[in-house]
């Protein structure tokens, strides 16, 4: 590669240089975009779109297949594609990222803030940049886009099965301000419209149980074990121990019995709404 190619590439982002190089391979191949779009299911103002890296928030992994499956590059493009979600993310959370990405059921308890698989890109945006106050707004883009990709699962053949106990603290926090939240809760309730989700809430007046348990999610799988996995402020943890697992889905069935129902649940969530947005 010449020298002004390379110092030119050093300036691309990770979607740039993913375009990029679909492009060089494409054209490689003797392939137009319309071919290479017709071959992986899409248009050729999409290829167009993924070659000059502006298509947001990346090109998705059926794409990237389908051109492995057109250049006979084995998992070349599907690999880069899973390498640019990971580098939006702490190293300690893609194990658990590729573990959702596989998962069956997943059962949370979000103790003070929202799942990030059911955030908004307001509410994400919010929390990112108040975790990360020091970083570019770049990198805050990339980490806001990376979490709303983790939704990519629900466009599975066979999504997962999502339940979710949300603790009435992370429908009061404000994040990000009033308008923030009314969008992220009318989010909630959207979601909660999909046979693939669960919504509930655990009430403050449910003492002990809102009050003493940690957040944790619980992954299910129809051919591999159990995963319990754990979070804090300095990274996460994977538990698959039988025990430890067992304890964990006795606790989620006790945070279940003192939550409000499903549809109570919902009827609060709009309450709280009209609330934020008056």
């Amino acid at each position: 590669m010449p020298l002004d190619e390379t110092i030119n590439s050093a300036h691309l982002n990770p979607l740039q240089r993913f375009g990029r190089d679909v492009k060089q391979v494409r054209l490689a191949r003797k392939l137009t975009q319309k071919h290479l779009g017709q071959a992986a299911g899409y248009s050729e103002a999409y290829v167009s779109r993924v070659e000059a890296g502006k298509l947001l928030p990346r090109p998705s992994e059926k794409f990237a297949k389908g051109c492995d499956t057109a250049f006979g590059t084995g998992e070349l493009f599907a690999g880069m594609l899973r390498r640019i979600d990971e580098g939006d993310h702490p190293s300690w959370f893609v194990p658990y990222l590729n573990l959702e990405r596989k998962a069956s059921r997943v059962l949370d308890y979000s103790a003070n803030l929202v799942i990030g698989i059911l955030q908004t890109e307001e509410y994400a945006r919010a929390i990112f940049r108040a975790y990360f106050s020091r970083e570019e707004a770049e990198v805050i883009e990339g980490k806001v886009a990376a979490r709303l990709r983790r939704r990519e699962v629900f466009e599975r053949d066979v999504p997962p099965f999502l339940w979710v106990i949300l603790n009435e603290a992370c429908l009061r926090t404000v994040v990000g301000g009033a308008d923030v939240m009314a969008g992220q809760l009318a989010y909630l309730l959207s979601a909660a419209a999909s046979p693939h989700i669960k919504l509930q809430v655990l009430p403050f007046s449910a003492g002990a149980p809102a009050a003493s348990t940690k957040p944790f999610t619980v992954l299910r799988f129809t051919d591999s074990p159990t995963v319990l996995y754990t979070e804090s402020r300095v990274g996460g943890r994977m538990h698959d121990s039988a025990k430890t697992v067992t304890t964990a889905l006795d606790d989620y069935d006790l945070l279940r019995a003192h939550a409000l129902s499903p549809d109570r649940s919902l009827t609060l969530i709009k309450t709280l709404v009209k609330e934020y947005r008056a």
